[in-house]
């Protein structure tokens, strides 16, 4: 039988009244559904679609990930995340390839998701494939907002994709869809546009946003050299942190990592930076 002292009771008090509690579930509107065992919620922002995947336990401060794009796809991460308390968010705006208006939209959901239901202020961000654009744009309009960004296989220059002006097979109808949602009178004006993630990096190195990309060195959709490569260079010179996990051999499928070990863990720790 284990005797502890006045002391020691003391202590053990002291250590329990110190841990910060689990935060409530929060009881979003709209429809309910599975979502790989945990809840899923759907229901409008704005008049456009969102997903909130809450775990079965928040941890306290309600973190939360954000998916710029084909949310669902390689969920492992996500439900490793989900266990561990967080929140997992989509906003269904797939046309908007990251331009300015997307970045409006994502505004008006991070203040709904902060003030109506208390999520955590900084956000952790996932970009894949060209949900590269919506992350980076919207972190570096907000980069105070934003704990880390994962990014896989990342569009992170549309002259890259879609507009196939390096080495990249590109895509001339979503090239077509860029000149529309950034309000481009002529493609010239594209192709002069300073705006794009690789150009503005600054924001992020200030706030001192780490980021992760892992990228697959054989893509020619959306050539690593072109996005990737080029973030990496600029954001090192700026005194950004960036972790790269190149995949010899690979194209721009498959997304993700066999063992999602890293990307977890690098989420989890930017949390507390």
């Amino acid at each position: 039988m284990i005797k502890m002292t006045s002391m020691s009771v003391l202590r053990s008090v002291l250590i329990l009244l110190c841990l910060p509690p689990l935060s409530q579930a929060i009881d979003f509107p709209g429809e309910k559904s599975d979502w790989h065992g945990f809840t899923r919620h759907d229901f409008l922002v704005n008049g456009k679609s969102v997903v909130v995947v809450s775990p079965d336990e928040p941890a306290a401060g309600l973190p939360w990930v954000w998916h710029g794009e084909f949310f669902g796809h390689k969920p492992k991460p996500d439900i490793a995340l989900l266990e561990k308390g967080y929140h997992i968010v989509y906003m269904k705006i797939q046309g908007l390839l990251g331009a300015p208006v997307a970045v409006k939209y994502w505004d008006r959901l991070y203040s709904e998701l902060r003030n109506q239901y208390g999520f955590a202020p900084k956000v952790a961000l996932v970009g894949l494939s060209r949900g590269g654009l919506y992350c980076m744009n919207w972190a570096i309009a907000n980069p105070a907002k934003v704990s880390c960004i994962y990014n896989d296989a990342a569009v992170c220059d549309f002259k890259s994709w879609p507009g196939g002006r390096g080495n990249g097979k590109g895509s001339a109808s979503e090239w077509q869809r860029v000149l529309k949602v950034y309000e481009f009178e002529t493609e010239k004006q594209a192709l002069e546009y300073s705006g794009n993630p690789v150009d503005n990096l600054k924001p992020l190195a200030e706030a001192k946003v780490p980021l992760l990309h892992v990228y697959g060195d054989a893509d020619q959709v959306v050539p690593w050299d072109e996005n990737t490569g080029v973030v990496a260079k600029r954001y090192k010179a700026l005194g950004g942190s960036i972790q790269l996990i190149g995949k010899p051999g690979v194209g721009h499928h498959p997304h993700g990592l066999e063992d999602s070990t890293p990307i977890i863990e690098f989420i989890l720790k930017a949390r507390y930076r």
